[in-house]
């Protein structure tokens, strides 16, 4: 099916309520709720169809930023034909002014559209493997003692949860929960959240735990037996990703499956390089490495030595990768940041349905299309935008056409 040829790429900026900011020790933290930005990317083609991606405040992808577009997006890809992803993909990942989270942005625009001009979901252009992927859920940082840790993990077990991750004290001075730079981190103190954990939860629900990348080698070794000893299902990140050489030695000394690298640039390429060094048992990507495209080639590249790969975060690329892969390479869909009495069911206001609606028995059903499966609130969106054009809705299409900007 023709899309036509690129005409445009825009950039609609709308305010979202966060509880979230940052710190000067270049995290996150709650904070009061406060007006936060989200984008949404669009492309448009002369024969109507349009490509969305979504990026800021609300989650963990790459917004892309109007002066980007229009200076180094926009000169490159209008007139194209956005059916050439492959071709778009390397045109982008060897400009040296285009980020990874960059190229992620666009490129999953493109294969939204792909999709929603054929009908179907991206999965299924992919080669839909499965509909439905098991959850874990994923705790935020720095929630206060092992007391408070147990009480989430039981509440995800009643939820129907099968899986269940630990972040614990991140930046963060146990004794005084006041911010701290990365070092020292807290390696006996997180043990002690990850033992009130198994304790809440029983022998029989998958634990694992995520260190943020914190820990000296020796403190990876030491957490590392421990989560052994509770019989935890892997080790994320322990340590800094940016030497691999003490990851190599770490998979040798420990049992329990290390997973990673969960933040290291470079998407598939460097990824392969981990493989090739042993530096970890299971792989990490997600779409804010060189976006679908480059997530299909990483998870294709596991798959083909019998490694898994868990996808960071959820989202609806994220969700794509999983719906065409098997259990065995991708097993998990990561779903939180969780917050001790929050509902994490409810969509964000500019959704209507959230992309990862989650069943009794902790299965995530993925989203179904066309395209990549969003369900926005353009009434939402338009009420509370900041730039670009105002979307409204066409008969069964959604955002198919623009009216003037507001000023």
């Amino acid at each position: 099916m023709s899309s036509g040829m690129i005409t445009d790429i825009e950039v609609i900026s709308f305010r979202m309520p966060t509880s979230s900011q940052g710190t000067k020790w270049g995290y996150g933290e709650v904070a009061a709720e406060h007006d936060g930005v989200q984008s949404i990317t669009r492309i448009s083609t002369d024969s109507g169809a349009v490509g969305y991606s979504t990026g800021g405040v609300h989650s963990y992808f790459y917004g892309a930023s109007s002066a980007e577009v229009e200076s180094i997006i926009k000169p490159m890809l209008i007139g194209q034909d956005p059916w050439d992803r492959e071709l778009l993909w390397n045109w982008m990942a060897q400009h040296r002014g285009i980020s990874e989270g960059l190229l992620g942005n666009i490129d999953s625009a493109l294969w939204d559209l792909a999709g929603r001009a054929s009908g179907v979901s991206v999965a299924k252009l992919l080669g839909r493997a499965r509909t439905k992927v098991k959850a874990y859920g994923s705790t935020a940082p720095n929630l206060g003692g092992p007391d408070v840790y147990a009480r989430l993990a039981r509440a995800c077990k009643t939820r129907g949860y099968q899986a269940f991750k630990v972040h614990a004290y991140i930046f963060m001075d146990p004794r005084t929960m006041t911010p701290t730079p990365g070092k020292p981190a807290s390696p006996r103190e997180d043990v002690e959240i990850c033992e009130a954990v198994r304790d809440a939860v029983g022998p029989d629900m998958l634990l694992m735990h995520d260190p943020w990348g914190v820990y000296s080698y020796q403190e990876a070794v030491y957490v590392g037996r421990e989560l052994e000893r509770l019989g935890f299902y892997f080790y994320e990140h322990p340590m800094d990703e940016r030497r691999t050489e003490p990851y190599r030695r770490l998979c040798q000394e420990l049992d329990i499956p290390v997973c990673s690298p969960e933040l290291t640039d470079g998407m598939h390429y460097s990824r392969a390089e981990w493989l090739l060094q042993k530096a970890s048992d299971i792989g990490r990507i997600d779409v804010n490495f060189g976006g679908i495209t480059a997530c299909k080639k990483a998870v294709d590249m596991y798959e083909s030595f019998g490694v898994p790969c868990e996808m960071h975060v959820g989202g609806h690329g994220n969700a794509a990768i999983l719906g065409a892969t098997t259990e065995e390479t991708c097993e998990f869909f990561e779903r939180g940041l969780l917050y001790p009495g929050v509902d994490y069911d409810v969509p964000p206001l500019y959704l209507n349905t959230p992309c990862d609606p989650m069943d009794e028995h902790g299965f995530v059903h993925l989203p179904d299309g066309p395209g990549l499966g969003f369900d926005f609130n353009w009434d939402y969106i338009n009420d509370n935008r900041l730039s670009g054009p105002e979307i409204f809705v066409d008969g069964p299409d959604v955002g198919v056409g623009t009216r003037q900007a507001l000023p």
